[in-house]
């Protein structure tokens, strides 16, 4: 494969990854609406300043991870599974933010939400001791369930999941969550060392389609 084919390969990635990480970052944003109600507003800076564009960012790495790991991977690359702090370090540059944070505890659904897609990346993977993996996956699915359980502590019971509307939501917070996890485990998958070879490292025959 030459140079041009590589790079034409990984700005793909990078441009699907970008994609689908401002679908993603689009749809949550909805969900942060109903969770607001009426008083939720739409702003330059903190829709697309600190929503949008991290996401953006946060989807382009994910797909560089994937041309990377297509490529046979490279040094320190898996360090790319903590793109979606992208997410937490975007509305932190607020005038303000961190001290909001520290005395009022707003803002911590940013830091939260990109360490539940990250832990639970991690504990869908396949690398790294089982135990670290079932930590990160029972602490990711407990704030997975407090986050669906959280609408009718905020919004009231509009919200409850009793009602349509508020099943609907945790249905939506709870998948969002999920893909998240999922992208975010594409730095731990095995790597395609060579064209022709499987990623666990195995040979495969092309005249027979055998594994050897």
């Amino acid at each position: 494969m030459t140079t041009h084919s590589i790079g034409a390969r990984s700005a793909a990635f990078i441009a699907i990854g970008t994609t689908g990480g401002i679908a993603w970052a689009a749809g949550f944003r909805g969900y942060m609406v109903e969770l607001a109600g009426p008083e939720s507003t739409i702003s330059w800076w903190g829709t697309f300043g600190a929503i949008l564009v991290p996401g953006a960012i946060a989807g382009g790495l994910l797909g560089w991870a994937e041309a990377i790991r297509r490529a046979g991977g490279r040094r320190g690359w898996r360090w790319l599974t903590l793109a979606p702090l992208a997410f937490a370090i975007a509305p932190m540059l607020s005038p303000g933010a961190i001290g909001i944070l520290l005395t009022q505890g707003l803002g911590g659904g940013a830091i939260a939400v990109p360490l539940m897609g990250i832990g639970g990346g991690y504990a869908l993977s396949r690398r790294g001791p089982l135990w670290a993996r079932l930590v990160c996956g029972i602490v990711s699915a407990a704030l997975v369930v407090v986050l669906a359980l959280s609408g009718s502590g905020i919004a009231g019971s509009r919200l409850a999941l009793t009602e349509p509307r508020g099943a609907w939501v945790a249905v939506l917070a709870t998948s969002f969550v999920v893909v998240l996890a999922l992208a975010s485990s594409i730095p731990h998958r095995p790597t395609v060392t060579a064209a022709g070879r499987a990623p666990s490292g195995r040979t495969i025959r092309p005249e027979s389609g055998a594994v050897r």
